[in-house]
């Protein structure tokens, strides 16, 4: 697959990850063909597809294959290549790894589990090595949280190494350090492979992206209405009575959230590229549903004007519900609107 085939996407969030409970019932409906092919009328051209690693062995011993969980794997490929949409296979949580609570997995720690991931990935790759080489990614890990890089950067070397013993023209997807950050392309090894491409998470800023959120605590207690283009209200008030969140969100004091604004977020990403001459692809981005729908549809709109002005591929975060949706947990539309900016070229 070109690095540059994939360019209007979608996620499936909560389908295969992050799913409320291991059940047959959720997991028949939540995504049909039928939502596939709603995604392939609206414009996309592919989806990134997050998969827990529960659903792909079984637990605790690596490398047994749950039937029920490549079944729903195998059928949404099926499905997307019959619709014509490419496929982005995100291990969303892994082994000792869960982006939810990064302090306290040991994935990184523990040689154990690292060899669990490998295996997982091994499985993967012999499973599709003869499929969809023109239409399905991997991407090893989803928001990687440590420290420093270098934990990450070793562990990569190994899974791409170990991949391309099997596979060797297969698109591997490799997101940067602090949950995909822009700031932290950087950090990334770059290992000499043309079939390798950089991802990262555009969430920028915060108080808007995810105002009120209540997995956020900073934002939960700030508590307040965000516009975009605007301020944010009282922000440095809230601080100086909560100096624990200021580290999160200090930043974000007194800027204007707008076009620079975003822009200026962006440049990382875009210094990665002029340096190291890799494209990106920003594999997650929106705004909570929390936020006012002009906001919502204001923020989105430019930045998916700035992605396609740098010639970055993305993909919406999230199709189905999740508290980002495009549609309602009943897939029903949420706004019209917000899918003709997000599905346009």
């Amino acid at each position: 697959m070109d690095r540059k085939t994939l360019q209007v996407g979608v996620n499936l969030g909560g389908w295969l990850s992050q799913y409320p409970a291991r059940d047959p019932r959720h997991f028949d409906s939540f995504i049909t063909a039928e939502d596939i092919k709603r995604v392939a009328g609206w414009g996309f051209d592919h989806i990134r597809l997050p998969v827990d690693y529960p659903l792909l062995e079984d637990e605790p011993r690596a490398g047994g294959p749950s039937r029920n969980g490549w079944e729903y794997l195998e059928s949404c490929l099926g499905w997307c290549q019959e619709n014509h949409l490419s496929v982005i296979l995100d291990l969303h949580k892994a082994p000792g790894y869960t982006f939810q609570a990064p302090v306290e997995s040991p994935l990184f720690a523990d040689p154990a589990l690292q060899e669990r991931f490998l295996a997982l990935w091994q499985t993967l790759t012999h499973r599709f090595c003869a499929e969809m080489e023109d239409g399905l990614a991997f991407e090893l890990l989803n928001e990687v949280f440590l420290p420093t890089s270098d934990p990450w950067n070793a562990l990569v070397r190994r899974a791409v190494a170990m991949i391309r013993t099997e596979d060797s023209q297969r698109l591997i997807v490799i997101g940067a350090n602090r949950y995909n950050a822009p700031g932290e392309l950087s950090n990334l090894e770059i290992i000499p492979d043309p079939n390798i491409l950089f991802t990262f998470h555009f969430y920028a800023p915060l108080v808007v992206t995810h105002q009120r959120a209540p997995w956020i605590q900073a934002l939960l207690q700030y508590d307040r209405a965000v516009d975009y283009p605007g301020f944010a209200p009282g922000l440095e008030v809230f601080l100086q009575a909560h100096p624990e969140h200021r580290n999160r969100l200090g930043a974000e004091v007194g800027k204007r959230f707008d076009w620079k604004y975003l822009q200026s977020e962006l440049q990382p990403s875009l210094e990665f590229s002029q340096r190291t001459n890799q494209p990106t692809y920003c594999g997650e981005f929106g705004v909570y549903e929390q936020a006012d729908p002009t906001t919502r549809q204001n923020w989105t709109r430019d930045v998916i004007d700035l992605l396609h002005g740098f010639g970055i591929g993305r993909a919406y975060w999230t199709y189905k519900a999740m508290d980002f949706g495009l549609v309602d947990k009943d897939g029903q539309v949420v706004s019209q609107e917000l899918i003709a900016i997000i599905s346009r070229w």
